[in-house]
């Protein structure tokens, strides 16, 4: 690589980071998801004269910025919620891409002219994955049940790799004219997914046993990044999912990890992937609203009112065939959940199920996916239709994005499933028994320990008892009076953490202490002031 070009992707790099910086803290202040700013600042960009020519490239996505992107979600989901959501997560992650798939086949003909089956078929494919950041940051904030985002975040692990699939069978369909039968697209899928799956947890365990064996920050990040990377291209090697591979290796460690990273190494894990996501999916959503003028360049046998029809007909037509799905298969999982594997569960609300029919946002998995279609088929002759398709993928992320984004938000709110995340019994409980267990040891430690220090041990079970009638959720004047001193006990901690840090300011200031000195003090006002935050969050939620 010449110094030129190292020089322009280095340019180009840092415009992109910049472009995400400014954009991802304009929407703070303007309290929408990052992923709908940063599309619609690239699709602005796209238009000012100047503005490098910045392409997609489908490998870059599959093989740089998807291992990470999948490792971090499932590090980051519930486990619990994920086990006990399965059947409606494959339901949506499985069956509801076959339905997407087979839907676009049988459509697509009647929707567009000179578009057959065949092409049908590979766009239903393209399109079926879904990007859950948007929806799941909205859900958040709002607070939808975590139940629902559980299902999403879910879905959109799972969807990737049966998306992927089905382009696999589709571009095969086209490209060499071979109709895969049913039960080679069972076995097919099957050994995609132990496959992978075996790979993910082989490559996990592997991870495990090292990790108990060394305890050094640097390093264990730097093999976590390491881990997705292997995983996928492990899978890969062997004609297995990577996707899932990297998903079974993330649940299995996310659900090890207390027993082998330290707290201060789990910290700074944390910040390291906060950030490296971050600004993954920030780029890749920048250089989504980048590809506008690469996508229309290619189409020019038809105009733009034809064109823009098309799109807001199929954008709407991928809606409905999602909201057709999701409450059949609801119902379904719910018998099956109940009668089958005998969980006890809540009929599925008609509300709820609409927040998930409308929350299938695509990402940038569809755009690469359909950037990678072949140019040309076995015989040497153009792909059909495949400047249209790459029209149509651009046209459905935009709306599912940018329009079921910023309106999920009002969605939410009308149907009244707002603040159904807020702390709940199961949480309150499980404060008290954590709380109630330590001042348990306290009080044994206490009769085995010399009356010297019978001053401190009243302080500290003083400090339990306070921390244990905040998480209690019964009323009453007592409990309310030791929640207010709780509280004041808060506030006036803050207020001390803050004469804390200006006087260790002060002391570098006037040349009394040395840099050093200085960071281990802040790195431990840092902690306390974590501990102290979350502390009075979970204080103001009461």
């Amino acid at each position: 690589m010449s110094e030129t070009s190292v020089h322009a992707t280095e340019v180009v790099l840092l415009l992109l980071l910049l472009l995400v910086v400014i954009f991802a803290a304009l929407a703070q202040r303007l309290k929408t998801p990052y992923p709908i700013v940063l599309v619609v600042a690239g699709l602005l960009l796209g238009f000012v004269p100047g503005i490098p020519r910045i392409t997609l490239n489908p490998e870059l996505v599959f093989l740089v910025v998807l291992p990470p992107l999948l490792y971090g979600a499932a590090w980051t989901i519930s486990w619990r919620g994920f086990a006990d959501n399965l059947v409606t997560i494959c339901l949506l992650g499985v069956g509801l891409v076959a339905f997407t798939v087979f839907g676009v086949a049988a459509g697509a003909p009647l929707l567009f002219s000179g578009v057959d089956w065949r092409s049908g078929f590979v766009l239903g494919a393209v399109v079926s994955t879904t990007d859950a950041i948007a929806a799941t940051s909205i859900a958040r904030r709002i607070g939808l049940p975590r139940h629902v985002t559980n299902v999403l975040e879910g879905e959109s692990l799972v969807n990737d790799a049966s998306g992927l699939l089905a382009l696999e069978f589709a571009t095969a369909m086209v490209v060499y004219g071979q109709v895969p039968t049913v039960s080679a697209g069972i076995l097919r899928f099957a050994y995609l997914a132990i496959g992978g799956l075996a790979v993910g947890l082989v490559v996990a365990r592997i991870v495990e046993w090292f990790e108990h064996r060394i305890d050094d920050g640097p390093i264990e990040i730097a093999i976590s990044i390491f881990v997705p990377y292997t995983t996928y291209l492990a899978a890969e090697a062997i004609h297995a999912s990577g996707v899932l591979a990297v998903v079974g290796s993330g649940l299995y460690l996310s659900r090890r990890n207390p027993q082998f990273f330290s707290p201060s190494v789990r910290l700074q894990a944390n910040a390291v992937w906060n950030s490296l996501t971050f600004i993954l999916n920030g780029v890749v959503f920048v250089l989504i609203g980048l590809q506008l003028p690469y996508v229309m360049a290619g189409i020019k046998e038809s105009s733009l009112t034809r064109l823009f029809s098309y799109g807001a007909l199929f954008s709407v037509f991928i809606i409905v065939l999602r909201l057709l799905w999701t409450f059949p298969s609801a119902y379904l999982a719910y018998l099956l959940r109940t009668r089958m594997f005998h969980q006890k569960l809540e009929r599925p609300r008609a509300r709820q199920l609409f927040v998930i029919g409308w929350t299938g946002m695509r990402g940038v998995i569809a755009l690469a996916a359909a950037i990678s279609l072949p140019v040309t088929l076995e015989n040497g002759a153009a792909f059909p239709h495949r400047n249209l398709i790459l029209f149509l993928t651009f046209f459905v992320i935009l709306v599912t994005l940018v329009l079921q984004g910023l309106t999920l938000p009002s969605v939410i709110r009308l149907l009244g499933l707002a603040g159904g995340s807020a702390p709940h019994g199961e949480e309150s409980e499980a404060r008290r028994l954590v709380l109630q267990a330590a001042l348990e040891y306290l009080e044994q430690r206490r009769l085995s320990d010399t009356t010297a220090w019978a001053g401190l041990y009243e302080d500290m079970e003083r400090h339990y008892r306070h921390r244990i009638a905040n998480a209690e959720a019964e009323a009453g004047e007592e409990n309310r009076v030791i929640r207010e001193h709780y509280g004041r006990y808060l506030d006036l901690s803050h207020e001390l953490l803050n004469i804390e840090r200006r006087t260790t300011l002060s002391l570098v200031d006037e040349g009394r202490i040395d840099d050093e000195i200085a960071r281990e003090l802040e790195q431990e006002q840092d902690l306390s002031e974590i501990r102290l935050n979350a502390a009075i969050d979970h204080q103001q939620k009461r």
